[in-house]
C-alpha cells in the first residue's frame, strides 16, 4: 500500500493562511495579508505552494441540502462479506459512483465502513438502500441511522499556530 506523500513543513505563517482561508475561502488575497502579516505578492507565493503541496485541496461553497431539496440524512455502518483488497476497492467504486452518497469511511473492527447518505425523503431513501446498497457486490449488511438534528458541522481541521 502506498503512503500518502509528505507535506512540507509549516511555518506560523502558513497555519495563519490556512485558518484564514479554511473560515472564509472567498477572502481576498489582500485580506489574507493583511491577517497574515505580509504583503500581496509573498502572500500568493505561499498560498500557490500550499496549493500545489496539496495542503489546501481545493475550494467550495457550503450549501444547505434541505434548501436543495435533499434534508434527509442518514448514516449506513456497511459491513461486506470480504474484506480483501479487490472488493474493498470494488465497493469503494461502487459509492463513488452514487451521488447521494457524499462521504465514505473505511473503519476497522465490526464495520466495514460508514456512509453519509443525502435523500429527498425516507421513500427515496428506502429505495436507494434497497437498490443501491444492499444489493451491491459483496454487501453482507447495512445498518442505518436517521439523523434527527445536527448540532454541529465544521468543515476542515483545527489548524493552531
Amino acid at each position: 500500500m502506498l503512503s500518502p506523500p509528505p507535506f512540507p513543513p509549516l511555518d506560523a505563517i502558513d497555519r495563519i493562511i490556512l485558518a484564514n482561508l479554511q473560515q472564509d475561502g472567498r477572502m481576498t488575497n489582500v485580506e489574507l495579508a493583511r491577517r497574515a502579516g505580509l504583503t500581496p505578492p509573498p502572500c500568493l507565493r505561499r498560498l500557490r505552494a500550499l496549493e500545489d503541496a496539496g495542503v489546501i485541496r481545493g475550494y467550495h461553497a457550503r450549501l444547505s441540502h434541505a434548501a436543495l431539496g435533499w434534508p434527509i440524512t442518514v448514516f449506513a455502518m456497511v459491513s461486506l462479506k470480504s474484506q480483501a483488497e479487490p472488493d474493498l476497492r470494488a465497493f469503494e467504486e461502487h459509492v463513488a459512483s452514487l451521488p447521494e452518497v457524499r462521504e465514505c469511511h473505511m473503519l476497522n473492527g465490526g464495520i466495514d465502513f460508514i456512509l453519509k447518505i443525502v435523500a429527498t425523503d425516507l421513500p427515496a431513501f428506502q429505495t436507494f438502500l434497497t437498490t443501491h446498497l444492499t444489493a451491491a457486490p459483496n454487501v453482507e449488511s447495512v445498518r442505518t441511522s436517521l439523523t434527527i438534528r445536527t448540532s454541529k458541522s465544521e468543515p476542515g481541521v483545527p489548524v493552531t499556530p
